[in-house]
């Protein structure tokens, strides 16, 4: 048995992080629906302005505790990568650089049920209600793990799924990425695609199913290089696919390439329930999971959790990019406001047309952004409002705008046309060459004054003048 306090299981990591940090997590004891319920609750904390990592310890008809938010906060984050949020992305891209190779070990705590064949009932697989407009509960932390079929290198990526049928998931491969291609090399051979879903595993292990890397490069490394130590992985029993013996669950069985069956709508990370699917069927021929099992959810729609979980890796590849090829931008935020579509760069401009050369890099890297705002270094990308300040005083429409069309888009955004394609723009809200005018100040002096004077009145419940 792998040791039992292994930093790769979650289960650990939960219980560790709430005696550590217990004010960033939210433990709910009272039941909480299946239909809705765990949605309800983050997106209420979401209005009030709080992101804590949620445990509902009892979800009504389902028999393990669901965690989930875990991703919705920026410095939680952090905290995983040993750096506060400022350090996130030169964190997250140091570590992916240095890789690690999972490392097979004899077994571990997926290995403790077993279920083949006849045996498998997908009824034993815990799955939420996030939205009304779902069709069915869903499962939305799953991650496919395959192989190429020539080389054998991994790949790791999320897909929603639903319930098919005892044995068998609808799922979405809309990304189109490594795994639709891979999927299509089995196509040409007249095979179908072994792999196997993995619900549940290390925070690490999971932000690195959502790394944007080559065909050639294995994910399960990447979660290697971010946990500091190989991945401990364990084989499934029909087809030998490496998944993490600290997961909670996991499904094995094939993708059949030729076959289609009705997934969807789904709320997506939009804010619109989607029905743009590649309705592909996942036919399960096995089942392993722990004795006692969580179910890590990971929250749909436009939450801060299913968008920092895709942005995080995206954000620390752009930031890389760019300043690795225009040394004067300082900072890259996406913010939620903008699901994935929107794209903020703060940088030094030193010469005119700079923040046109950088903008129309994004616009050509990243082919989820349509908008890009570039402000100067001083501006806060984490603060909506002053992003659109700057776009407020800086900006003039017929200079400082640029369009591209015809270029392909994310296939879940709903106003992309029916071939795929979109079109992108730059906004330029630097301040230029020519640009007059001193920002308003207020001295570090009075502002300390003015906490002292503010503080004293909280603290005496004074509030007359």
């Amino acid at each position: 048995m792998t040791d039992p306090a292994s930093t790769q299981d979650p289960h650990a990591f939960v219980e560790q992080y709430l005696a550590a940090h217990p004010e960033d997590v939210l433990t709910v004891g009272e039941v909480v629906p299946a239909d809705q319920g765990v949605t309800g609750l983050i997106y209420e904390l979401a209005a009030r302005g709080r992101d804590e990592m949620l445990v509902c310890r009892k979800v009504d008809g389902l028999e393990v505790p669901v965690v989930s938010n875990v991703f919705a906060s920026r410095r939680r984050i952090a905290r995983l990568l040993g750096t506060d949020p400022g350090g996130l992305h030169e964190a997250f891209a140091a570590r992916a650089a240095q890789p690690l190779p999972p490392r097979r070990v004899a077994t571990g705590p997926i290995l403790d049920i077993v279920r083949t064949g006849a045996d498998v009932d997908l009824a034993t697989v815990p799955m939420l209600r996030h939205f009304a407009s779902d069709r069915a509960p869903y499962i939305t932390s799953g991650i496919i793990v395959a192989q190429d079929p020539d080389t054998g290198v991994g790949n790791l990526s999320y897909h929603r799924s639903m319930a098919h049928s005892r044995t068998a998931l609808a799922t979405s491969l809309h990304s189109r990425g490594d795994l639709w291609r891979m999927l299509g090399k089995y196509a040409e051979r007249g095979e179908p695609m072994p792999v196997a879903m993995v619900l549940g595993g290390h925070p690490l292990f999971m932000l690195a199913a959502s790394a944007r890397v080559g065909y050639e490069v294995d994910e399960r490394a990447i979660a290697g290089g971010l946990l500091g130590e190989p991945l401990e992985v364990v084989p499934t029993p029909r087809y030998g696919i490496g998944v993490p013996a600290w997961s909670d669950f996991v499904l094995e069985g094939t993708i059949d390439p030729a076959e289609r069956v009705e997934e969807g709508p789904f709320g997506e990370f939009s804010g619109y329930s989607s029905n743009r699917s590649t309705n592909n069927l996942f036919q399960v021929t096995a089942v392993m999971r722990r004795a006692r099992p969580i179910l890590f959810d990971v929250e749909g729609g436009n939450t801060a959790e299913h968008l920092n979980l895709a942005r995080i890796p995206r954000e620390s590849e752009m930031a890389e990019k760019l300043k690795s090829r225009f040394p004067d931008v300082t900072a890259v935020h996406y913010p939620t406001s903008g699901t994935h579509f929107h794209c903020y760069v703060a940088l030094r401009q030193r010469r005119p047309g700079q923040a046109r050369q950088v903008m129309l890099g994004l616009l050509g890297w990243d082919p989820y952004v349509k908008t890009v705002v570039a402000v100067d270094s001083d501006i806060d990308l984490t603060d909506d409002s002053a992003v659109l300040w700057a776009l407020a005083t800086h900006f003039q429409p017929h200079r400082d705008i640029l369009t591209v069309d015809g270029l392909p888009g994310s296939p879940l955004d709903p106003s992309s046309t029916s071939d795929g394609t979109t079109s992108r723009m730059g906004l330029d809200a630097t301040r230029g060459p020519d640009f007059e005018g001193k920002r308003i100040e207020i001295t570090p002096d009075a502002l300390a004054h003015a906490r002292t004077i503010l503080n004293s009145l909280t603290s005496t419940g004074d509030t007359h003048v």
